[in-house]
Parts: structure tokens; C-alpha cells; sequence
């Protein structure tokens, strides 16, 4: 397999290459660097708006989501472009988290399912970053079983009226949009009674309510819906097909895990320049052997992307195969950000402690990563996914695949 350049794609690259070069904000390269996992809170500015200057400026360019149509926003890039674009951004890929969701997986389900009108006047805002969308799947009750989510939805004319509670919302206190998973027919099975929306998240009766983390953020939420009003044009797909449409987001969001952040480069770096009993840590055998473990892991992973990014350009859409990565990626980020800590001994517990250690990013990540196992499908779930449509074997017994929902809620 030859990942070498071809002659159009090096000089691609150079192009991006020379417009991070004129265009990035450098000034707070050294603090995205140090940023902890999925944190998005800057010291020196207003982190939400330093990501939505990059996200103008980067759509402004041609750059933000070169692989949408041009219509919504994009300029029908190669899949290759698109990763050589993410291989130059580098550091300040960080500045596109509040916008991971929307541009990962809202995008895509509204290009899927909504009409033309709503095509373009959502998706070029949710491009350049001027709006920010979230996912609203996750409930206190369904949370790796997303069929089982009661927030209701009940049809008032013209409109929807939402009542009910989701969690885990990532965002949310920022988003302008979401995309909400609700239940319009309780008498059907879980699967079959479940409809599609997007909600402007300003409407009256949306109350956002933070969650602190153990790792000191709060990129999570709670969402209130008390009556909220909902237009029938801001359903996606068919009354009760919103498993269906839940899918693409569900497929996409995977798609987009799997290059989610799993340590290796991080402790690599902890390892060559942090000493030890003889030398550096990286002299040690010990030491090397689980890099190397590791390292295998980063490649297939890597590889693993670059042939779904290769299917994805033939026409294929994202499949199951992308639960293997995030299943992959999210145990190795546990697994690193843990070592880690284990080689810088007691300065491990200390956040913000200095530069050796990467200013407290493993003390974090670490805290944060537990996490990434339950996101975006928990370890359980993914297994089944890749045991059952993957490798095709049999499925597991699920007595209550048949049943009404209010059956089961009773």
C-alpha cells in the first residue's frame, strides 16, 4: 500500500499547507496543544468565539467542509483531499469541536432527508460555524439503547408538542439546532414508533443544564423539553420512520470517532523527553515494548480510516465496519492517558503542572476518557454491531424487539 503523494495531491497539500500557514491563529497554537481532551475552554479568549473566527475563515477559504456540495457549503473535494486537509490542520483542529457534531453528523442526516429549501438555508450556516447544531439522542433511560427513548412527541395541528428529557448532550449550551430523536406512537414497537426533528434550541420550554465532569468540564448537558412547540416542516423522514433516520446520524457519528483522539502520539512524545532511572523513558525496554503495542494499534487504526475514506469516494455510505475504530480508539485513550500517569508518578495527579508533563493533559484525558467507551455507542453495543453486521454471526435474543413500547415502559 503506497501512501506517498501523488503529483495533484502534493501540491493540494502545499496549498493547505501555505493557507494554515497565512490564515491560522498561531498565537494560541502552544495552548491548543495543551488543551485536555474534548475541553474547550481557552485561558487567553473566548473559546467559542476563536472557533467560530477559524470555522468563517476556514469555509471563507474553501476549506471547513471541502467534501460537501457546493451548495451547502463545500466544493465536492476528494475523500484524500479531506484527509489531507486534517493532516495540515493539525493543532488547531481543536478549534472545530463545537462544530464536530454538526458538520459529522446533523449535515449529513439533513442532506439526507430534508427538503431543498431547508438544505440550503441550514447547511451553509452550519459550515461557516455562524450556527452550532447537537445530537439529541441520549436519555436517563435509554442511553446504549437509543430505541427505548420516551421523550414524547404528540401531533397539535400544524405543529409537534416535545415533552420529556434528554442527557448527555454534548454542546448543547451553545447549539443553535439539534437534531431530537422523540416518540410519536407508543403503541408500536420501540423501533417503529420514533420520529425524526430538528429544534431550534431558543424555542420557549428548552431549558440547557450543564454537567460538571470529573475532569473539570462541562461539554455534556441535560435538556429540558416542557411543550415545545415544533413545526411538522422540521420533521426529518416519515412519521415513525425515525429509526431509519437515526441511522445515518448513528452511522456518521462512528464514522467521525474513528479518528478520535487515542494517546499514542501524546505519550510518545512523554516518553522521549521525560528522563528515567537510565535515560529516557523511551530507553527503556520495558517502555518500548508497550510503545510498539501501541504503535501497531495507531497504524491499523490510521489504515483502518483511509480505506473507509476510500470506500466513502466509490459511493459507499458509512457502514458498521467504522464501530472496529471508535471501539479501538476509545480503549487505547484509556489505556495510554493511564500509563502515562503511571510513568510520571505522583506529578501525574497534578493538573496544570508543568510543561514536562504536557501541562496535566494525561491527568485529564484520563478522567475524560472513560467516557469515550460510552459515547457514540458504548464498548457492548459496538461489539454487537461488529459480531452481528460485520462478521455476520448470530444475533442476541431480544425478547422485547416485538412488543408495543407501552408495553414495556408499563
Amino acid at each position: 500500500m503506497d501512501f506517498s503523494d501523488s503529483p495533484e495531491e502534493a501540491a493540494y497539500r502545499a496549498r493547505a499547507r501555505a493557507w494554515i500557514a497565512d490564515h491560522a491563529p498561531h498565537h494560541l497554537a502552544d495552548e491548543l496543544a495543551q488543551m485536555p481532551l474534548f475541553a474547550f475552554d481557552l485561558r487567553s479568549e473566548d473559546g467559542v468565539a476563536a472557533a467560530k473566527r477559524w470555522q468563517k475563515a476556514k469555509c471563507d477559504g474553501g476549506w471547513a467542509v471541502s467534501h460537501w456540495p457546493e451548495a451547502y457549503g463545500g466544493r465536492a473535494a476528494s475523500p484524500i483531499e479531506r484527509v489531507i486537509w486534517g493532516q495540515e490542520e493539525g493543532v488547531f483542529a481543536r478549534l472545530a469541536q463545537p462544530f464536530a457534531i454538526g458538520v459529522g453528523m446533523c449535515g449529513p442526516t439533513l442532506m439526507a432527508f430534508a427538503h431543498e429549501d431547508q438544505k440550503r438555508a441550514l447547511l451553509p450556516k452550519l459550515a461557516s460555524g455562524e450556527e452550532v447544531w447537537c445530537q439529541l439522542f441520549s436519555e436517563p433511560g435509554a442511553g446504549s439503547d437509543l430505541a427505548n427513548v420516551a421523550t414524547r412527541a404528540v401531533r397539535d395541528g400544524d405543529d409537534w408538542q416535545i415533552t420529556g428529557q434528554k442527557v448527555w448532550t454534548t454542546y448543547a449550551q451553545y447549539a443553535d439546532y439539534g437534531l431530537l430523536l422523540a416518540r410519536t406512537d407508543p403503541s408500536l414497537p420501540k423501533h417503529k414508533g420514533l420520529t425524526m426533528f430538528f429544534v431550534d434550541m431558543k424555542s420557549p420550554g428548552v431549558e440547557v443544564r450543564p454537567i460538571a465532569q470529573m475532569n473539570g468540564g462541562s461539554s455534556f448537558n441535560e435538556v429540558y423539553f416542557s411543550d415545545v412547540r415544533v413545526p411538522d416542516d422540521f420533521r426529518l423522514g416519515a412519521v415513525n420512520d425515525g429509526w431509519r433516520v437515526s441511522i445515518t446520524t448513528l452511522m456518521n457519528e462512528r464514522l467521525s470517532a474513528t479518528v478520535i483522539p487515542n494517546g499514542f502520539e501524546e505519550v510518545f512524545a512523554l516518553c522521549r523527553q521525560t528522563p528515567g532511572p537510565h535515560g529516557r523513558l523511551i530507553d527503556d525496554p520495558v517502555v518500548r515494548s508497550k510503545l510498539a503495542g501501541w504503535a501497531t494499534i495507531a497504524a491499523g487504526l490510521r489504515n483502518t480510516y483511509y480505506r473507509t475514506v476510500t470506500s466513502l469516494s466509490r459511493g459507499a455510505e458509512p457502514g458498521p465496519e467504522s464501530s472496529i475504530g471508535k471501539l479501538a480508539a476509545a480503549n487505547m485513550m484509556q489505556e495510554t492517558t493511564r500509563y502515562a500517569l503511571d510513568l510520571l508518578g505522583p506529578e501525574g495527579m497534578l493538573a496544570g503542572s508543568g510543561e514536562l508533563n504536557g501541562g496535566g493533559w494525561f491527568q485529564s484525558s484520563y478522567l475524560r476518557s472513560a467516557a469515550m467507551r460510552i459515547e457514540a455507542g458504548s464498548d457492548e453495543i459496538l461489539r454487537n454491531i461488529i459480531a452481528e453486521r460485520v462478521l455476520g454471526l448470530p444475533g442476541e435474543p431480544r425478547v422485547d424487539k416485538d412488543l408495543p413500547f407501552n408495553q414495556l415502559a408499563g
